[in-house]
């Protein structure tokens, strides 16, 4: 009696296990086709786990990559068209200068084109202190604050730092956001240093102020309003070339990013078609291992015997 008990048991035992591991499997197939995942768990298989963590890591980053070639893009579109304004106010001065450069205009009309050119001067300054897509001072480098400030005689005096800053756009590259207000209003004439605010406030002071210096001081401007124009143009260039660059990196980024979705995909993404065919075969053993079993259960020795 005590042996028909025990492989009574052993036969529910062995049954059981059998049919909760086919159950088990089919509820994996399952979930593996609703979330589209081939691993439920890293155990599952740990080499495509730690690969599926590597690469997880690396979309972050790319993520941070992609926000930064953002802001930098954003900072130097916004250089870039205060660029082209910067051209725009010079070639009217520098129309201006030549006016008031010949002999046939009087000290009213000098006046005149003095004001005109003051007034250019303060919108120059006004352009030199806009700000970046966070809030700073777009040609000030690092600083916070306004770019350019004025002194108790009217002279514009640079508070920006001596760099605009770097962010990097992933594999070890970066690019410069920006660019400071001097590396493009300073420029040098004859061998003497000078700036673009400090030439309009003298031709525009001279002006107003008229007499026979005014007409010197009007062909004295022309030179560096001349440099100034070559040191804009080359300020644009390097800007478009640092745009260019970032969407250089940006569309290697993207390949990059393909390849890893795509990798992502073979690694841990579920195959379709195998699953389903899969899930199908475990369904119909179960399906038999339960019919099966409800057979046997029902069979005893009394009946064999009868």
């Amino acid at each position: 009696m005590t042996l028909i008990s025990t492989s009574t048991s052993a036969f529910y035992d062995r049954s059981l296990i059998g049919l909760t591991d086919l159950r088990a499997q089919a509820e994996g197939l399952q979930a593996s086709l609703s979330s589209g995942n081939k691993l439920s768990a890293a155990s599952d298989d740990p080499v495509a786990a730690a690969r599926l963590r590597q690469l997880s890591r690396s979309d972050s980053l790319s993520t941070i990559d992609t926000a930064n070639a953002q802001r930098a893009t954003s900072d130097l579109q916004l250089a870039d068209g205060a660029l082209s304004s910067f051209a725009d106010y010079v070639t009217r001065a520098k129309e201006l200068a030549a006016q008031a450069a010949t002999g046939t205009l009087t000290d009213g009309q000098r006046q005149g084109i003095g004001a005109e050119i003051s007034a250019i001067r303060q919108n120059v300054l006004g352009l030199a202190n806009s700000r970046d897509s966070n809030g700073h001072a777009l040609f000030g480098g690092e600083t916070a604050g306004a770019a350019y400030t004025l002194d108790g005689a009217g002279n514009a005096l640079y508070s920006g730092t001596t760099s605009a800053g770097q962010l990097p756009l992933g594999d070890g590259q970066v690019v410069t956001r920006g660019i400071t207000g001097p590396e493009f209003l300073n420029f040098t004439v004859g061998g003497s240093p000078s700036d673009l605010l400090a030439t309009l406030k003298t031709l525009g002071d001279a002006l107003q102020a008229g007499g026979a210096a005014a007409q010197t001081a009007a062909h004295d401007a022309l030179d560096p309003l001349n440099a100034a124009v070559d040191t804009i143009t080359t300020a644009q260039t390097v800007v478009g070339s640092r745009m260019a660059w970032i969407d250089l990196t940006t569309s290697r980024r993207s390949d990059m990013g393909e390849m890893r979705a795509s990798e992502e995909a073979d690694i841990g993404g579920t195959d379709i078609a195998a699953t389903v065919a899969h899930l199908q075969q475990t369904m119909t053993v179960l399906e038999a291992s339960q019919a099966s079993f409800a057979k046997l259960a029902q069979l005893s020795l009394f009946d064999v015997l009868h």
